[in-house]
């Protein structure tokens, strides 16, 4: 059963089964339902209300492939602006994904930390593609191609992960994974080079070596 609209939903967090499903694409039928448009605009308040920059439906409950971006100006203002910079992170309006198909665009790989809010109170650096291209559709089952670059490319990459199953778990750098209470304290007036340098360890051997 979907949401009546305007819902503050629960995000599921790391262990729940849905999690860790692939979702199912949405039908023209279902995008322009009443259900699905009221599951999108509770999406909408629960991002809001967490608050984040992008939410999937998977972390609310629902295995499809929907999910819903805003990169709101207050968030960067309150970055340094050097961070700003160095992510290339800009104002992203609110819009809808569904059904996305995601190619990464050129060999540009990119470490920051990164979080979410199914894995309540912790970060980890994470690699991804600068650039990439999404061909979906948006909530009016209309056609949208997407070339994204800098920050709003890895949230892209992040919540369509989520429709795959994927956390960002699976593509960290273990080493660099800790609470965002640590994060705070210790790492994040660092570089991501000296947070790599520092959290790395000589080859751990093995008793049978």
């Amino acid at each position: 059963m979907l949401p009546s609209e305007g819902m503050i939903l629960k995000i599921r967090q790391v262990g729940e089964q849905v999690l860790r499903q692939k979702s199912r694409p949405l039908s023209t039928d279902e995008i322009l339902s009443r259900s699905i448009q009221e599951l999108i605009e509770s999406m909408r308040e629960t991002m809001h209300d967490a608050p984040g920059v992008g939410l999937a439906a998977p972390q609310v409950g629902y295995p499809l492939q929907l999910l819903v971006i805003e990169d709101q100006l207050e968030f960067i203002q309150k970055l340094p602006p050097e961070q700003v910079a160095e992510r290339e992170r800009r104002p992203v309006p609110f819009h809808v994904v569904i059904n996305p198909k995601l190619t990464l665009q050129g060999s540009d790989v990119v470490e920051f930390f990164e979080g979410c809010l199914s894995l309540a109170g912790f970060t980890a650096i994470v690699p991804r593609a600068k650039k990439v291209r999404v061909e979906c559709l948006n909530e009016r089952a209309e056609s949208v191609i997407i070339d994204a670059g800098g920050w709003y490319a890895r949230i892209l990459q992040h919540e369509i992960d989520h429709l795959d199953g994927a956390l960002y778990i699976d593509r960290m750098n273990s080493r660099s994974f800790c609470t965002q209470e640590n994060y705070a304290r210790y790492w994040k007036d660092r570089s991501i080079a000296e947070v790599i340098q520092q959290s790395s360890h000589p080859r751990v051997r093995l008793c049978d070596e």
